[in-house]
């Protein structure tokens, strides 16, 4: 499992790596999910036989993009990648004392609470299965661009957050064709569309909160009643926009 450590304050500030750490009361908590999570996933696997290809292409010299790389590893670092990116704009949110107006007891924050720990927890059990894996196919820890994001404003605030859990949940649907059919790629889908399940539910409850009954719309649901899925060069075209130079992702070997 990875290592989660204690530092002071509640969280940093979004000009840090994405990766910022579970603090306080909540570590135990999560912590103890990510592992059992992580144990879930690694169970099925042989030591032989971990990823199809457990070695991303390696960086090429001034390369101002991170490659995820292919096969299975590619699509878990995809995904690992935007987990990151959904949980640093929630510590973001947290470390800034929330938007203007918005009540500490009120069930708006709780809800913006829980959101920021699934992410946390999801971000903790990519990097953890990931390191303990195949710790030379990780992808390193992004830095974002949260700069078009105002943090004082609820409409800001909950339009990002709308943006980033329709992406993920489309990200999630489109990538499933990517996981191979053999070895452990049938868990790894499994887990997938466990973690999809609760970003759907994010992404359905940020909507009721911009507007109250709006939990599903069409622009999320196609002509067939079905959730819409896209392809991760739809999708980084939308997430790079909120990653630093030097954090934006390549999908090229996902394609």
């Amino acid at each position: 499992m990875s290592k989660i450590t204690k530092a002071g304050g509640d969280d940093t500030g979004f000009d840090k790596p994405l990766y910022v750490p579970i603090k306080r009361r909540s570590f135990f908590m999560y912590a103890g999910a990510t592992a059992g999570a992580t144990a879930l996933l690694l169970s099925g696997c042989d030591d032989d036989d971990v990823f199809a290809d457990p070695t991303p292409p390696a960086p090429t010299p001034g390369a101002t993009t991170v490659n995820v790389g292919s096969g299975d590893v590619g699509v878990l670092n995809y995904a690992y990648a935007l987990e990151q990116l959904e949980a640093a704009f929630y510590t973001q949110l947290r470390t800034g004392s929330y938007y203007t107006g918005l009540n500490a007891s009120s069930a708006e924050r709780q809800i913006l609470d829980d959101l920021y720990y699934h992410e946390v927890i999801h971000r903790e059990f990519f990097k953890a299965a990931i390191t303990g894996a195949a710790p030379t196919a990780i992808i390193k820890d992004l830095t974002p661009n949260f700069s078009a994001i105002n943090f004082n404003d609820r409409a800001s605030v909950l339009g990002a957050a709308k943006a980033f859990e329709d992406l993920g949940v489309s990200a999630y649907n489109g990538a499933g064709r990517f996981i191979s059919t053999t070895g452990n790629g049938p868990l790894y889908l499994l887990l997938a569309g466990k973690i999809v399940s609760v970003e759907a539910r994010h992404a359905a409850i940020i909507r009721d909160l911009l507007m109250e009954g709006n939990f599903v719309g069409t622009d999320v649901i196609n002509s067939s009643g079905l959730e819409i899925s896209k392809t991760p060069t739809e999708v980084v075209a939308a997430a790079n926009t909120f990653l630093a130079e030097g954090s934006k992702l390549n999908v090229s070997g996902l394609v």
